[in-house]
């Protein structure tokens, strides 16, 4: 019995192990990718290195960044989340509605809207894991919830004269002679906690083994169903939190928001070189991703490129990089 059942298990560990391996490998290419479209830009504006810039970029790439945090989890597990951009939008107007028509304290009026991302998140966890319809399908549907709820709820109308506490993430402080804003610092330690959690914590393994081979994983015992709604909810929670940095960074709560940012965090985690297939993939490599498309436009912006090129440039991006996965998956 020893010997029989020791032969199916004999390959569970390889994802687990894969799941530390990957970041050097997945973050390689996009680093380059990086540090070559930075090069390419300074020798075309002397405006680009500088250090009002460079934060610059940080501010208008950090909402996005979060958001392809949730992504790149749910890429992971080789799925993906059409919904994030109004998801995050549906919270943003939650927080702002409650807090300025309800009256309600600035920090529970957060609370709330971060909750009904999540509980967006938890749905699709649900119909994804109970009702197993593809991610594809449900985060489709569940985009159009969120934008009709959203539209709703706001009276198509933005929220503005929110109270102070709202806007704390927006607010600077100087960093030698930059001014980072609160709301890049907290981007950056959220990717920190995940960076740890996928690479040093029991579920970050499981969460490699769950996208990598999903029998093997079963096979050793891994509840794919828990672990899918896990990640579901806490990638619906995470688009709460860059809810209140849009909200700190605009300044407002736009019911038009969000539309095109699930777009933009798909292109970070793919871009990133986070396999769609699931398993393999880094979340650092998200974040170059992400700062690769916001170098990628601020760039083309100081050069005097028209805004239509600048997404022309990013598909081609994202094709290529997807294609390169497709390429490596066949050899794998």
């Amino acid at each position: 019995m020893t010997t029989q059942s020791a032969g199916p298990l004999a390959p569970a560990p390889a994802p687990q192990a894969r799941g530390h391996r990957m970041p050097t490998i997945a973050e390689a290419g996009p680093l380059i990718a990086l540090l070559a479209a930075c090069a390419f830009f300074m020798s075309q504006s002397h405006r680009f290195l500088s250090f009002q810039n460079l934060s610059l970029i940080l501010q208008q790439t950090m909402v996005v960044a979060v958001i392809a945090i949730g992504q790149t989890l749910i890429v992971l597990t080789a799925g993906i989340d059409l919904s994030c951009g109004m998801v995050m939008a549906f919270g943003s107007i939650i927080m702002t509605k409650f807090a300025v028509d309800l009256g309600v304290q600035p920090i529970l009026a957060i609370l709330c809207g971060i909750g009904a991302s999540a509980l967006f998140g938890l749905l699709n966890g649900v119909l994804v894991t109970r009702v197993k319809l593809p991610s594809f399908i449900v985060t489709l549907g569940t985009l159009n919830i969120a934008f009709a709820l959203t539209q709703i709820y706001s009276n198509a109308e933005t929220v503005s004269s929110l109270p102070d506490a709202m806007m704390f993430l927006g607010n600077t402080f100087r960093l030698g002679p930059a001014e980072v804003t609160y709301g890049t610092v907290l981007a950056l330690l959220l990717y920190l906690v995940t960076w740890f959690v996928l690479r040093n914590t029991v579920p970050g393994r499981h969460l490699y083994a769950l996208g990598n081979n999903p029998e093997a994983a079963r096979l050793m015992g891994l509840s794919s169903q828990r672990i899918l709604l896990t990640v579901y909810s806490l990638a619906g929670l995470i688009y709460g939190i860059a809810a209140l940095l849009l909200i700190s960074r605009t300044g407002v709560g736009d019911p038009q928001a969000g539309q095109t940012d699930n777009l933009d965090s798909i292109t970070a985690v793919v871009l990133g070189g986070t396999s769609l297939f699931g398993g393999r993939g880094s979340i650092v490599g998200t974040l170059l991703g992400a700062l690769i498309v916001g170098v990628f436009r601020n760039g083309l912006t100081l050069i005097g490129v028209s805004s239509v090129y600048q997404v022309l440039i990013t598909g081609i991006l994202v094709i290529l990089a997807v294609a390169a996965d497709k390429l490596s998956h066949r050899r794998g």
